[in-house]
């Protein structure tokens, strides 16, 4: 069997990240017989001169894509996709933007544990703030969320307490920005070849297969 790595470069405040996981789990569970599939979630903020306390949503998100009427569009079309993914966004129920550093300082701590960890983190993250309106960037909320995920509480807690790896989630950020991603989701696959955007699951599934016959012929060719 074939293996391809993907590594997802995401925020967790970002709708079409959300809908890009959905689509991502069902294109992986659909290569799920021929091909290995290991994903890493990324670290990227939309946003990261956010206040740690964060902004009030509504008029953050009006202020960024020109006024209500462009949010309710957005919104409108968002809870059509979602619908399709399996997705309940309740976009009404969000109330603050956060900085969303702690969130993926969190989901660096998980994918230690394990991906499987670090993907019922990520997942718990995406519905909490997009279908329960919880704020991803109250730390009690996070250490809610690491511990419903079977990570421990109380070491979590002395990682935020002790600023643990604020620098290399900020470091990664900036590589990602330095290697040209600009926008999310993206997928990174084998370290090699970029998907940009929430892309459909057939074209995520042809993508994998793709990579993965590319990786076979090399393969041959080098024996």
């Amino acid at each position: 069997m074939e293996a391809i790595t993907i590594d997802v470069v995401s925020d967790v405040v970002c709708p079409w990240c959300y809908l890009g996981k959905k689509r991502l789990d069902k294109a992986i569970e659909a290569v799920g017989d021929d091909l290995a599939v290991a994903v890493t979630f990324r670290p990227y903020q939309l946003n990261p001169d956010m206040p740690a306390e964060g902004v009030d949503h509504k008029t953050h998100l009006a202020e960024k894509l020109g006024g209500d009427e462009a949010v309710t569009r957005a919104h409108e079309m968002l809870a059509g996709l979602g619908q399709e993914a399996g997705i309940a966004f309740d976009f009404p129920a969000v109330k603050i933007s956060p900085n969303t550093l702690d969130a993926h300082r969190l989901l660096r701590w998980a994918m230690i544990e394990g991906p499987e960890v670090q993907n019922r983190v990520a997942l718990a993250l995406f519905k909490a703030y997009f279908e329960e309106g919880r704020n991803v960037g109250d730390r009690t909320v996070l250490l809610d969320i690491a511990e419903a995920c079977g990570m421990d509480r109380a070491v979590v807690t002395a990682l935020f307490s002790a600023g643990a790896d604020v620098d290399s989630v900020k470091e990664e950020i900036g590589m990602a920005r330095d290697m040209g991603v600009t926008g999310v989701p993206c997928f990174i696959i084998d370290n090699k070849y970029a998907v940009m955007g929430a892309q459909s699951v057939d074209v995520l599934t042809n993508a994998f297969r793709e990579i993965a016959a590319l990786k076979a012929q090399e393969r041959i060719g080098k024996n």
